[in-house]
């Protein structure tokens, strides 16, 4: 483990180390070090651009996400590969527990006649044994796409409330524990408002990141093009066990160093934002909680086992922008670059002993 006296690398510094790919089937040992995590998450990246073109900067995100155990919201256009990617990410992990009643990746669209026993499980009389069992529902997975969450009703979205901040769900006064493993990427259409319900600020908060994908560069959109209808023969690339991302998640937390000014710099932000008079709502305690794992993954995957002023400048406005209510007209990235610049200007001077 090393101390973080300079968290920003000189400039003829080498680049950091890229995410290792690896052969074979699966994890050839158990994850003991962050090079671990980074094959790891290097097996995860490789299948998932196998599947996604020009999504390098999604995946990365969606990567931190499942390593800081948060989940994600994409806002997206009809068509930009939301399901494959999700797919593709829960195909990767292989069900070390052999779990029957729990799937690698389940899809749930969300309607506005859905209700909430149609995705937490319901009770089923079972008459031979005379008794009441409890069938499960799509939420018993480890990789949950939620498409156009906000096209369903609030009764429903608060049905994900309890899971995704507990990872249980409770039926008939009975509660039931999701994996440890849980994770959601949920879908919401920008463009089209008609018959759809806005995620109260409770719903929004539970996510980690909100991310914008816009369409694809024009060299990818051409290779999709080009082999579409053309039989793709399956890459062999190797997958994950379940225990290999649980265990990288505990690894992380526990070896990435966060220095207490990079604390003190997350929390003046927030104030900041708080106390500016074009927000009317400001981040919460529990986004801060969050952002401390996410900025460790994202840190580890640069080749670093501390949590550098440029791990907090990266993750910012995904972290803070869909959790702020804003005054109309004010543009949240913006806004957040603007606070954030004085805190995160003292931070560099600090670990780098300057006055």
């Amino acid at each position: 483990m090393t101390t973080p006296t300079d968290p920003t690398p000189p400039a003829d510094a080498p680049p950091p180390p890229a995410l290792v790919s690896a052969a074979g089937p699966t994890a050839p040992r158990p994850v003991s070090g962050l090079d671990d995590v980074r094959e790891v998450a290097g097996r995860l990246r490789d299948r998932m651009r196998d599947q996604v073109m020009g999504r390098d900067d999604i995946i990365e995100l969606v990567l931190v996400a499942l390593f800081a155990d948060g989940h994600v919201l994409l806002e997206d256009y009809p068509g930009s590969g939301k399901t494959t990617l999700a797919k593709s990410l829960g195909h990767s992990i292989v069900d070390d527990l052999h779990h029957d009643d729990i799937a690698d990746f389940r899809r749930v669209q969300f309607t506005p006649d859905l209700l909430p026993s149609d995705i937490t499980g319901v009770m089923i009389f079972d008459t031979a044994a005379n008794t009441f069992t409890f069938r499960r529902g799509p939420l018993f997975a480890y990789v949950l796409l939620v498409d156009e969450i906000n096209r369903t009703s609030p009764k429903v979205q608060s049905a994900l409330l309890e899971a995704m901040a507990e990872k249980q769900v409770t039926v008939d006064n009975t509660t039931h524990k999701l994996d440890e493993l849980f994770f959601v990427l949920a879908t919401q259409n920008p463009l089209d408002a008609v018959g759809t319900y806005p995620l109260p600020m409770a719903q929004l908060d539970r996510f980690l990141f909100k991310l914008s994908m816009k369409h694809i560069d024009r060299a990818s959109e051409l290779e999709v093009l080009r082999t579409w209808g053309t039989p793709r023969r399956p890459r062999d690339l190797p997958r994950v066990t379940r225990a290999d991302v649980v265990a990288c998640r505990r690894l992380v937390r526990e070896t990435v160093v966060v220095d207490s000014r990079v604390q003190e710099c997350l929390v003046d932000v927030a104030r900041l934002l708080r106390a500016d008079k074009r927000v009317r709502q400001g981040v919460s305690t529990r986004c801060l909680v969050q952002a401390i794992p996410a900025l460790q993954t994202l840190a580890v995957l640069r080749g670093r086992d501390f949590v550098s002023s440029a791990d907090l400048e990266t993750l910012a406005p995904v972290l803070f922008a869909h959790r702020l209510e804003l005054a109309p007209g004010v543009v949240a990235p913006a806004l957040i670059s603007e606070v954030m610049k004085d805190p995160v200007e003292r931070l560099s001077r600090q670990t780098l002993g300057t006055p």
